[in-house]
C-alpha cells in the first residue's frame, strides 16, 4: 500500500510539473519557405541580440515566439526598422503568446480577446478565454510568372492552412497546396514539340527528366493531359505533436534541414519533397538540444517481389509492381557551451528492409554499429550509414563563421601514404557579416565541395535520395559551389538580395561493386568503386552554371507577399569524349547540359519573375 501511494504521488508530481510549467505554444513547424522570418532571426543572431541554435530547422512556432520575446527584452540594441519588424512578427506569432493578433490586421471583425477575422490579409484566429484552445485558419493563394527569351512560364497554387493547439500540450496542424507549372507561352523557336513544351516548364527537372542541379523545390508530378504544357502536383503537410517545456514527440510530414548553411546544406537539405516521419526533439536546457527522426522515404525503385494483380479487358491480369520500401533514421546532438560557440554532431542511416527495423527507433544510437549487428552475420551487404556535424563561431558581434561536414564512408587505410583512394565526404564553410557599419546590411559567403561517390551507393534503393531528389547538397558528388550574397532590409517586411552563384560539376562515375567469377576472381576491377575512389576529384568540369540574381520580397501584411526577381544565368556543358577509367560517364557538351539543367535555363538567359500570394 505504501509503495502504491508513493508511486501515485510520484506520478502526480511529474504531471503537476509538466502541466504547471509555463510553456509557449505551439509546437508547429514554421515553413522554411517563410524566408522573411528566418532572415530576420538570422540578422538578430549574427548581431548578438538573441541566442539560439541554427543547425536544425525548421524552428517551431514556439521557438520563434521565444526568440522574439528575447529580442523584445533587448530592443535597445535595435534600430527603428528592426523594432518595427519585431512588432510585426510579435503580432504574427500572437497566438503563441496567448494573445489575439490585430495590430497589423485590416478590415477586421474582432473582440480583441477571443477572435479576429481579417479580410484584407485573410486570416481567422480564435482563442478561448481560458487560453486552452487556439485556432488559426488561413487561405493559400498565389501566382508567379517567369519570362525570358524562351517565353513565359507561370506557377500558381491555392489551398488552406489550419493550426490548432489544445491545453498547451497538443498541437495539430495541416495544409494543402494544389500547384501547377504552365508553359503555354514558351517559344516555338526553342521548344518545337508538345513534349518539349511540357518538359520546358518544369524548372526543377533536367531535360532528360532527372533532378536538375538547382534549388527549385523538388516535386512529384501527376499525370497531365498531353495538351497541357507543364506539370501539376499537390503538397499536403501536417502532423500532431505532444509537447511540454522540455521537448516534443510528433508524427508529421514536414521538411527537414540539418546543417548550418545559407545557400545549401550538405547534411540534410530540404530540396527533396517532405517525407512522413516520427520525430523527437528535446530541449531540457538552453545549451543543449537533441533531435531524432525516423522517416519513410520514397524509393522510386520497383520491387519485383511485390505487386498487385489488375484485371484487364481481355480477361487477363496485369502485374502492377510496387515501389521498394525505404527508410531513414537520423539524430543530432547540438551544444552551445558558451555564447560564441555552437556545435552539433550526429549520424544517420538509409535502409531498405521489407519492414521498419525496431533497432533504428532507438533515438540515441550509432546506427552503423547496429547495422553491423543486423547484417554481418549472414555476410550480406550492409545498409547506407553516414556521420556528420557542424560548428558555428561568433567571435564578435556582427560576424558568424560556420562549417559543416558529411562523411559518407570512411576508412583509415585511405589516409595512409601511398593509398590513392579518397574517403567520400562533403564540407561547407561560410560567413555572415551583418549590421555593421549599416544596420540591415548583410554580406554572406559560402563555399562547398563534395568528393567523388559521396551520397551514392551500389544498391539503387539505398542511395541518399527520396523521390529521386538528393537529400544532401543539391550538386551531388564530385561538385563545387561558390555563393556570395549582399542583402539589405530597408524598411519593415522588405528584403533586397543581390547574389552570385557558381556551380561546377566534375567527372561522373557510377558506384559499382567489383564483380567476381565462380572462383572469386575479380572481373574488370578497373570499373569498380575502388578504382573510382582513386580518381582525382574536381579534375575535369562537365557542367557549369553561373547565376547572378536580384531578389525582392515584401511582406505587405501578415500572410500577404509581393515577390520579384531578375536573374542572369549561363549554363553550359563540356565535352568529355573519353574517360580515364571504363565506368566514367562520357559524352558531349549537350549530353551534360541535358542531364543537369532544365531546358528553360540552358545557355545564356535573362529571366524576370513577379509574384503575389496569400501564404507561401
Amino acid at each position: 500500500m505504501l509503495v502504491m501511494r508513493l508511486r501515485s504521488k510520484f506520478i502526480f508530481c511529474c504531471l503537476s510539473i509538466i502541466l504547471s510549467t509555463s510553456v509557449v505554444a505551439q509546437d508547429i513547424p514554421v515553413p522554411l519557405n517563410y524566408t522573411q522570418i528566418y532572415d530576420y532571426l538570422d540578422e538578430l543572431l549574427t548581431e548578438g541580440i538573441i541566442l539560439h541554435q541554427t543547425a536544425v530547422r525548421p524552428y517551431s512556432r514556439s521557438q520563434v515566439a521565444t526568440m522574439l520575446v528575447e529580442a523584445q527584452s533587448r530592443d535597445s540594441l535595435m534600430n527603428k526598422r528592426q523594432k518595427e519588424d519585431l512588432s510585426f512578427y510579435l503580432d504574427v506569432f500572437a497566438l503563441e503568446r496567448d494573445t489575439i493578433p490585430g495590430k497589423h490586421r485590416y478590415v477586421q471583425y474582432t473582440d480583441h480577446q477571443t477572435f479576429d477575422l481579417s479580410l484584407a490579409n485573410i486570416q481567422f484566429s480564435y482563442l478561448t478565454k481560458n487560453k486552452l484552445f487556439k485556432l488559426s485558419l488561413e487561405p493559400l493563394l498565389g501566382m508567379q510568372v517567369y519570362g525570358g527569351k524562351k517565353g513565359a512560364i507561370y506557377k500558381r497554387w491555392f489551398g488552406v492552412d489550419l493550426k490548432m493547439d489544445i491545453a498547451h500540450h497538443v498541437s495539430i496542424w495541416g495544409s494543402l497546396r494544389d500547384q501547377s507549372y504552365r508553359g503555354n507561352w514558351l517559344s516555338k523557336k526553342y521548344f518545337s514539340s508538345d513534349q518539349l513544351l511540357t518538359q520546358g516548364a518544369k524548372l526543377n527537372m533536367s531535360a532528360n527528366n532527372t533532378q536538375a542541379l538547382n534549388l527549385v523545390p523538388g516535386t512529384q508530378y501527376k499525370e497531365v493531359n498531353g495538351k497541357d504544357h507543364g506539370g501539376d502536383f499537390s503538397d499536403s503537410k501536417g502532423g500532431i505533436s505532444l509537447y511540454a517545456w522540455f521537448g516534443s514527440l510528433s508524427i508529421k510530414r514536414e521538411e527537414v534541414r540539418w546543417g548550418d548553411a545559407y545557400h545549401s546544406s550538405n547534411i540534410i537539405n530540404n530540396r527533396a519533397p517532405a517525407v512522413p516521419q516520427v520525430a523527437i526533439q528535446l530541449t531540457p536546457c538552453k545549451w543543449f538540444q537533441f533531435d531524432y527522426f525516423h522517416a519513410w522515404l520514397v524509393s522510386n525503385v520497383l520491387d519485383s517481389t511485390r505487386y498487385y494483380l489488375e484485371n484487364q479487358t481481355d480477361g487477363t491480369q496485369h502485374k502492377e509492381y510496387r515501389p521498394h520500401n525505404k527508410f531513414m533514421a537520423a539524430n543530432m546532438f547540438t551544444f552551445i557551451p558558451i555564447k560564441y560557440i555552437q556545435f552539433s554532431i550526429g549520424n544517420s542511416i538509409v535502409y531498405a528492409e521489407d519492414n521498419v527495423q525496431a533497432a533504428y527507433f532507438i533515438p540515441i544510437a550509432f546506427f552503423k554499429s547496429l547495422d553491423h549487428l543486423l547484417t554481418k552475420g549472414t555476410a550480406t551487404q550492409n545498409q547506407n550509414s553516414q556521420v556528420f556535424g557542424t560548428i558555428t563561431l561568433r567571435p564578435v558581434d556582427h560576424l558568424k563563421l560556420y562549417g559543416s561536414f558529411y562523411v559518407d564512408e570512411f576508412s583509415a587505410a585511405r589516409l595512409k601514404k601511398g593509398n590513392k583512394e579518397r574517403n567520400p565526404f562533403s564540407y561547407v564553410v561560410g560567413f555572415d557579416w551583418a549590421g555593421w557599419p549599416i544596420k540591415g546590411l548583410s554580406l554572406k559567403g559560402e563555399f562547398s565541395r563534395t568528393n567523388i561517390a559521396c551520397y551514392t551507393h551500389s544498391i539503387d534503393v539505398l542511395d541518399y535520395t527520396s523521390n529521386s531528389y538528393g537529400l544532401g547538397h543539391y550538386m551531388g558528388d564530385n561538385a563545387q559551389s561558390i555563393f556570395a550574397e549582399l542583402s539589405y532590409r530597408p524598411i519593415r517586411g522588405m528584403s533586397i538580395k543581390l547574389s552570385y552563384t557558381n556551380d561546377t560539376k566534375y567527372n561522373s562515375y557510377p558506384y559499382l561493386r567489383v564483380a567476381r567469377d565462380a572462383s572469386g576472381s575479380k572481373i574488370n576491377p578497373d570499373a569498380g568503386i575502388g578504382k573510382v575512389l582513386e580518381q582525382k576529384p574536381f579534375d575535369k568540369a562537365i557542367y557549369r552554371n553561373d547565376l547572378v540574381a536580384l531578389d525582392f520580397v515584401y511582406e505587405v501584411h501578415p500572410n500577404m507577399y509581393l515577390t520579384a526577381n531578375v536573374s542572369y544565368n549561363n549554363a553550359r556543358g563540356y565535352d568529355n569524349p573519353t574517360g580515364t577509367i571504363p565506368c566514367e560517364d562520357t559524352g558531349d557538351a549537350q549530353h551534360y547540359l541535358d542531364r543537369f539543367c532544365p531546358l528553360f535555363y540552358q545557355g545564356k538567359n535573362v529571366t524576370a519573375m513577379v509574384g503575389f500570394s496569400f501564404g507561401f
